[in-house]
C-alpha cells in the first residue's frame, strides 16, 4: 500500500477516544473529532505532527468542544456533516451521504448515519480499511437514539453493515465495551463467540488496555445491535420471524433500561 496512514488513538475526558491520522508522505494530519483541545494538543506533541484537518462526525460537545482552539492554533480545515453545519464550530467543508473527501492521498467515503443525531456521518478510508463511526456503532453496542428514531438508527447500522467489508478496522468514540458486553450477554446468551470476546474484554480492561478499535467482522458476529436479522437472537428475545427493525428496537430499548 503506497499511502499507509499512521493512526494514533488516545483517551480523553472520562471515556472518549481521540484519534489522529497522519500521512507520512504529505505530512497531512487529521483529528477525528475534538473532544477537548488540550488532549489533541498533547497527542500532536507526542507524535511530532502538525494538525491540518479536523473531521467531525456530529455536533455533540464531546466531539466538537476543541474545534475552535485547534483551528485558532493550526488554521486546520474543519470538515463536518452538512446536516449539522450550523452546529459544528468553525466548519469549512460540509459533506453528506455518498460524497467523498480527499485527505493524504486517499479518497474518504462519507456515509450519513443518522439516529444518534439527525446529521451524524461516518468516514471510511477504503485503501487503509479503517472506518470512524463516531457514536453510531460502538464495540458491542450502538449509540443512544437522541434525535432520530429507532428505525432510522437501524437503517444507519444496516448501511454500514452493507458498506464496510468485514476486514475493516472500526474506530468508535467511547470506551463503553465492558458495559456493552454485559448487556450483550443478557440478550444473546448462547453466542459462543460473544462469550469468548467478553472474557477477552475483561482481561484487556484489567490490564488497562483499550478495547477500541475492533474488527468489523467481530462486531457482525457478536454485537447484538448488528444481529437483528439473526434467528438465534430473535429467538432469545421471543421475536422469531419479526421484522429486523422491530428486533433492533427491542434490543435498543432493553439497553436503555439495562
Amino acid at each position: 500500500m503506497d499511502n499507509k496512514l499512521e493512526i494514533y488513538q488516545f483517551p480523553c475526558l472520562s471515556d472518549n477516544y481521540g484519534v489522529l491520522i497522519h500521512d507520512p508522505q504529505t505530512g497531512d494530519t487529521a483529528a477525528i473529532d475534538a473532544p477537548v483541545a488540550d488532549a489533541v494538543f498533547q497527542a500532536l506533541k507526542t507524535k511530532g505532527w502538525t494538525l491540518t484537518h479536523l473531521l467531525n462526525t456530529h455536533h455533540h460537545g464531546d466531539h466538537t468542544d476543541g474545534n475552535m482552539a485547534l483551528k485558532g492554533e493550526f488554521n486546520c480545515t474543519i470538515v463536518g456533516p452538512r446536516g449539522e453545519a450550523a452546529k459544528i464550530p468553525g466548519i469549512d467543508v460540509e459533506v453528506g451521504d455518498g460524497e467523498t473527501y480527499e485527505f493524504g492521498g486517499e479518497t474518504i467515503q462519507v456515509y450519513e448515519t443518522p439516529g444518534h443525531t439527525l446529521g451524524h456521518i461516518s468516514y471510511y478510508f477504503p485503501e487503509n480499511k479503517v472506518a470512524f463511526v463516531g457514536d453510531t456503532i460502538f464495540a458491542l453496542g450502538c449509540g443512544r437514539v437522541f434525535e432520530g428514531t429507532l428505525p432510522m438508527m437501524w437503517d444507519s447500522i444496516k448501511k454500514l453493515m452493507n458498506a464496510l467489508p468485514p476486514d475493516t478496522t472500526m474506530y468508535c468514540a467511547h470506551e463503553y465495551t465492558q458495559g456493552n458486553a454485559a448487556f450483550a450477554l443478557s440478550v444473546d446468551p448462547d453466542n459462543a463467540e460473544l462469550k469468548a470476546r467478553c472474557e477477552e474484554i475483561d482481561a484487556m480492561r484489567a490490564r488497562g488496555e483499550p478495547t477500541v478499535p475492533s474488527l468489523f467482522a467481530l462486531e457482525l458476529k457478536t454485537n447484538p445491535f448488528l444481529r437483528a436479522e439473526e434467528p438465534s437472537l430473535q429467538k432469545s428475545l421471543g421475536l422469531e420471524g419479526a421484522d429486523p427493525s422491530d428486533v433492533f428496537a427491542e434490543v435498543r430499548t432493553r439497553k436503555d433500561n439495562f
